[in-house]
């Protein structure tokens, strides 16, 4: 005979799983100190000005 399963607690461990993936990738996002966000910028705008050098015109 197969186990019984009660829906709500695997709806809710679903959600609880769910949302502690969206504050790991928010840990990534948010967790920096300003030094590292300022080097992620610098670091996008030199690759965005790279790219532009390199059009074709």
């Amino acid at each position: 005979m197969s186990k019984v399963t009660n829906l709500n607690q695997v709806r809710k461990a679903r959600a609880r799983d769910e949302k502690r993936v969206q504050a790991d990738r928010n840990a990534v996002s948010f967790g920096r100190s300003k030094a590292q966000k300022a080097e992620a910028a610098a670091q996008a705008a030199k690759a965005t000005r790279d790219l532009d050098g390199k059009k074709r015109t």
